[in-house]
């Protein structure tokens, strides 16, 4: 796959960590010694300004976004988006003004939600936000502010919600390819990768990149938000488009694409019982901190499959895709229950 021909700039820091899980390994054997070995990708450590995922996407998208000599980059996502927080370090690296969308998702009132964590950091970076009501049509509301930033004489570049298109998607298909030549070095086969799935170009990439080069290794994503159906039709389209800017759209096939949507609980970022004793357990079996939006419930996942003994003798990789600044905003829900 030759990744540079599409023109990524580049800001992150690459190749994250690769390192096993010794705790949590220990912690879901059993007492008969069955049970999975645990590895994680470390995609909290990209590096801009805390990290996470969408810096791999961003790459890609700022490359795009300078090529067409835009002056403003507009996006969205809830209130604590860690998309949005990245986008907003990014403008800030290349100059770019930054127009944020939130979205009241939740529908929490709470100071330390709508205030702390990412927005906080948001306004520290310097984008410019608005935030709209819990359900509203985000496609529509990008569409608006770019219209105001070109009348103005702006130059938008719009980026998706999570950076979720094929191009975004690039960073996850040339992650798929630091990861497996990562574990060849190590002389490691990895039997499967699992990820929170929610805006679909995580994992969309990674099973777009897996298929092209011809790696056998299956992905599990871990529904946050939409229903099994749903998101497993969203990867899928967004996989085949992202195999598709290499020409090999057909290697991504229906099967390849499996969602588990058991662990949403209540709705997107919502949490519960289940998510913070994840999220207490990482912490301190391994000193790994999640957030309570996506990893806390892929981890929240991944520990009730492996205790139902559904990774037994599988070395499996849990892809960390950042955003502990979140944990703050969720200080008050948490309190006296760590």
């Amino acid at each position: 796959m030759h990744f540079s021909r599409f023109n990524p700039v580049r800001f992150a820091h690459l190749p994250t960590p690769f390192e096993p899980l010794p705790g949590l390994t220990e912690q879901l054997t059993r007492e008969d010694g069955s049970g999975p070995t645990l590895w994680i990708k470390r995609d909290d450590c990209t590096g801009l300004a805390g990290g996470g995922n969408k810096t791999r996407k961003l790459e890609y998208l700022l490359g795009d976004a300078l090529a067409q000599d835009a002056d403003t980059l507009v996006t969205q996502g809830a209130i604590q988006s860690n998309h949005v927080r990245q986008t907003a370090a990014a403008a800030a690296i290349f100059g770019l003004k930054c127009e944020i969308i939130l979205e009241a998702r939740t529908g929490s009132n709470a100071v330390d939600y709508n205030r702390s964590g990412n927005v906080l950091l948001d306004e520290l970076l310097g984008a410019r936000h608005r935030t709209v009501a819990g359900g509203s049509d985000m496609n529509a509301e990008l569409a608006r502010v770019a219209a105001e930033v070109s009348a103005a004489g702006g130059r938008p570049y719009v980026i998706p919600g999570g950076g979720s298109n094929a191009i975004g998607a690039l960073g996850y298909a040339e992650c798929a390819l630091e990861l497996v030549t990562q574990a060849n070095e190590m002389g490691l086969e990895i039997d499967r990768i699992i990820t929170a799935t929610g805006s679909a170009g995580t994992h969309a990439g990674l099973v777009a990149g897996l298929a092209v080069m011809g790696a056998d290794i299956p992905v599990l994503g871990i529904g946050v938000r939409a229903p099994k159906d749903v998101q497993e039709a969203n990867v899928f389209r967004l996989a085949q488009e992202t195999a598709g800017l290499f020409g090999h759209a057909e290697r991504v096939t229906r099967d390849m694409v499996v969602a588990d949507c058991d662990y949403v609980g209540a709705g997107y970022g919502l949490i519960d019982r289940a998510v913070i004793d994840a999220l207490k357990t990482i912490a301190r079996s391994d000193a790994i901190l999640l957030d309570p939006v996506y990893t806390g419930k892929a981890m929240k996942g991944l520990i009730a499959l492996a205790k139902a003994g559904k990774f037994d003798g599988e070395t499996v990789v849990f892809l960390h895709t950042g955003g502990a600044q979140g944990l703050f905003a969720y200080q008050s829900e948490m309190e006296g229950q760590l």
